[in-house]
This record gives C-alpha cells, structure tokens and sequence, in this order.
C-alpha cells in the first residue's frame, strides 16, 4: 500500500492512536480528515495542524455520518483510506454492575456497529479508488478475553471476525483490509490503570503501523506484549487464559 498521496479518513482522531495516525499520515503528505464528538479536542488538533481537517461527528449516530459521508464526497471528492479507530472500554462487574447492560450496549454501538455503518456508508467513496484500505483497530483482547472488560471484548472479537470476512469478500477488488491489534497504549482509554506494565506511546503504535501498512500486511501486532500473548495463545492457550483470567 502506498503511503503518500492518499485521502484518510480517521474516527476518534483528535486524541490516542487515531490522533498518532493522524500525525503520521500528514507528514507522509497526505489529505488527512478525522472526526470525534469532542468538539474542543477537535478545535485544540486544528490549532496545532491546520492542514489536517476536522468533522464534528458521533459515529453512532447514522445522519451526521451520512452528513460526513457527504462532506468528505463534496469536498474531496474521494477516498481511499478508512481508520475505524474510535473505541471505548468499561472495567466492570457484570453481576454487581447495575448498569452493567447499559455500558455493554454503548460499548457495542462504538465499537462494532458504528464500524459497520461507516464501513458500509464510504463503500461507495472506497471502491472507486484504484488502492485503497479499510483499517479496523481491533485489540489481543478480542482473542485472549480478559476478566474485566466483557463486552469491551466481545466488541474486539467482532470486530476481529467481522474484518477477516469481509476481507475474504473484497479480495477480488482493490481494497484491503487491515486489522490493528495495539498493544496496551497510553491513551485516555487507559488512564488510570498503572498497575499494568508496558504500556506503549501511540506515537510508537503509529511508527509500527506504517512499516507494515507499507508492505500489506493484513494483520499489524505492534509490542512485545502482543507477541508474548497471542503466540502463548497460539502455543500454550491454558497459560495466555490464565494470565487475562486475573486482568
């Protein structure tokens, strides 16, 4: 996949890993659009690189990304890179938590069905482009489930399936998908949580990415702790459950 040139569109890019990506693509020269709900954090981006532009959007909701569906056509006429990055996790007790089914919900509008939606809105926009990719950020968590984050994992996991079927559907065309597994990064996301080791920068999640972007990799796992986890899960499935059985 060709790393210049390129017109990005990027959910979740004013903060974390889409805002690292955000970064990465622009100074490779390419058009860079992201979108969030946040309205300051997307005005704080535009302050800092006013060559990237930015959409108010909230991916669950289906007319402002048919609206951004239509700006992006409208204004650049094209596109050829899709990140589905935006995500969110909640840490709880499905029994003890009351609004346990609430926050699971939320969880599966963010970070599944509004991946489906955007995917299936700029479908058009993508098979025009003589190269193009759909990269889904998805996480080890959707293999190796943790205790602590059931639907957060469960989200990952679909969206793990979900990628893989629709790449076998669009091998005969010119667009790519690729899944993103980020190792445990420092993001809002994860704030908070310092009893866990090893976090990466997203800035080094990006570096990662773009080497293997480069050469069509379907599936990029950036970290040592991805490699210690999905090639346990690979080798010695009982040890890599029994290590996310106690997060």
């Amino acid at each position: 996949m060709k790393l210049n040139d390129n017109t990005v569109f990027i959910t979740g890019g004013s903060s974390g890993i889409g805002f690292a990506l955000a970064k990465g693509f622009l100074k490779l020269k390419n058009t860079v659009i992201i979108c969030g709900r946040n309205s300051d954090k997307m005005k704080q981006v535009k302050e800092r690189f006013p060559e990237i532009h930015v959409i108010r959007c909230d991916v669950t909701n289906e007319e402002e990304v048919k609206q951004a569906f239509q700006f992006i056509k409208n204004e650049f006429g094209l596109l050829n890179i899709l990140v589905n990055n935006a995500g969110i996790q909640y840490q709880l007790d499905f029994r003890e938590d009351e609004d346990a089914f609430k926050k699971i919900d939320e969880e599966i509008d963010i970070n599944f069905r509004a991946v489906v939606r955007l995917t299936s809105v700029l479908m058009p926009l993508l098979e025009k482009a003589p190269q193009a990719a759909i990269v889904n950020v998805s996480s080890g968590l959707g293999i190796v489930p943790k205790k602590s984050a059931p639907g957060y994992c469960a989200t990952k996991a679909a969206i793990h399936a979900f990628s893989k079927s629709l790449r076998y559907q669009l091998e005969e065309t010119s667009i790519k998908v690729i899944e993103l597994f980020p190792p445990f990064t420092d993001t809002d996301m994860t704030k908070g949580r310092d009893n866990d080791v090893h976090k990466e920068s997203p800035d080094f999640v990006a570096t990662k990415f773009f080497g293997k972007f480069e050469k069509d990799h379907c599936e990029i796992k950036p970290g040592i702790m991805n490699i210690v986890l999905l090639q346990m899960n690979r080798f010695l499935p009982s040890l890599a459950e029994k290590i996310a059985k106690k997060r």
